[in-house]
């Protein structure tokens, strides 16, 4: 029986990832939406299908987001880490208040978000987990706390699906490695495009954060709560600044503390936390805005939560500063001000007179990255997906059988 691989999205762009693993078993391998305005769900399970085993790679909405929809039709039995599944959690009911924010058609409700979570299977890395003949072992990817990369042992083949992957150590999280396989399913997120080096971006990022401090403005740090927030404050404790949280980094702290075997370095995570104060009201956020030097809040992307409060009262000072830390999707806020230095502020679009800057602390492989994971795996088959540039890196893979398929078309193999 040929093995089949077929994206529901994810494929060729960024988000909504969603494969189907179809082998004598259907297997689904993530399921999630893109947080465009308005959002980009992945295509249905085919009707033909019914889908009883889910394997998530990790708690972020492009991979999680669509799961409660999922579950209230197949009622899947779904795998995961402890960390994925927690964070899971708080990110799938925020999902629910963004939606009603901004008027977006919600296609599930507080019921289904409850099946799913109920539905949920804790691993851990390096365990066996069958589908009837089939063998999963999960391993870690280095993009985030509890994120997984998941080892597929189908016969005498080895098929490797990455999720999204990091091979450099930062702050917060240790390197992926590659794993052998005879068939490599690699996200090409930064497929044509190489990062900065990690002690260059820090180092700029802290200059720049010196320098409007140093003039008397207020730094906000719009960060993911799920990772960059976390990273942010390992990068700037013992700086000797006043540093303010807010957001829902705050819960996702005291999740990643229960699991420190997820994470680089508890300790140090521990001692940052002690370096922040933290915002619990509206009064203390009133505080944050006359006493801190740094603000860190969410949302990552300013489509939502309280960095719009922070923004709202500092935007038309030139000695402040708005540096974002991560990847700014097409159609959100904080594209928009990157791209025209306007923002959305509770309806209306308003121009941001003080600084912004941009920080590429990204949780994901650069090209030269992915090209060397790809090579330590030694595959006979590479599936790109999860990015809108792979011919870059499919260029560089003349070696090798490389398949760039789009959204829903089946990819056949017989190895």
């Amino acid at each position: 029986m040929a093995m089949k691989i077929q994206f529901l999205g994810g494929a060729e762009e960024v988000g909504r990832m969603a494969m189907l693993y179809e082998n004598g078993v259907s297997m689904l391998f993530d399921y999630g939406f893109a947080p465009t305005k308005p959002p980009q769900f992945p295509q249905k399970v085919p009707d033909n299908v019914k889908i009883k085993d889910v394997f998530l790679t990790h708690a972020h909405l492009d991979h999680s987001g669509m799961l409660p929809w999922l579950s209230a039709r197949h009622r899947p039995r779904i795998m995961a880490t402890e960390p994925t599944i927690a964070v899971s959690d708080i990110l799938l009911h925020d999902c629910l208040n963004v939606w009603a924010y901004e008027g977006n058609p919600q296609p599930y409700g507080e019921e289904e978000i409850e099946e799913t979570m109920r539905s949920f299977v804790p691993i851990r890395y390096g365990m066996h987990i069958f589908v009837d003949d089939k063998e999963i072992i999960p391993h870690p990817a280095g993009h985030i706390p509890g994120s997984a990369m998941y080892e597929i042992r189908d016969g005498d083949t080895t098929v490797l699906f990455t999720g999204d992957i990091n091979t450099i150590a930062t702050r917060l999280m240790k390197p992926t490695h590659p794993i052998s396989a005879d068939v490599l399913i690699i996200e090409s997120t930064y497929a044509g495009r190489e990062h900065m080096s990690r002690d260059r971006i820090e180092y700029e990022f802290l200059s720049k954060v010196e320098e409007v401090v140093d003039r008397g403005g207020k730094v906000i740090v719009p960060a993911f709560a799920v990772g960059r927030t976390q990273e942010m404050m390992l990068l700037l404790h013992n700086r000797g600044y006043e540093i303010w949280l807010d957001g829902m980094g705050k819960t996702v702290n005291k999740i990643y503390f229960r699991y420190p075997e997820y994470i680089k370095n508890l300790k140090a995570l521990k001692k940052a936390k002690k370096d922040v104060r933290v915002v619990h009201s509206p009064k203390g956020r009133e505080k944050a805005l006359r006493f801190a030097d740094v603000i860190l809040t969410t949302s990552g992307m300013l489509d939502g939560g309280p960095v719009l409060w922070y923004i709202d009262k500092i935007k038309d000072d030139k000695k402040n500063a708005i540096l974002l830390t991560g990847y700014q999707v097409e159609g959100t806020n904080g594209r928009m001000l990157l791209n025209e230095g306007k923002l959305e502020i509770y309806g209306a679009v308003e121009r941001v007179k003080c600084e912004v800057g941009f920080f590429d602390f990204s949780a994901h492989a650069g090209h030269s990255q992915l090209l060397d994971f790809i090579k330590g795996c030694k595959p006979e088959v590479v599936v790109l997906c999860h990015g809108d540039n792979r011919e870059a890196l499919a260029a560089e893979l003349d070696d090798m059988n490389v398949y760039v398929p789009k959204n829903c078309e089946t990819v056949m193999l017989d190895i």
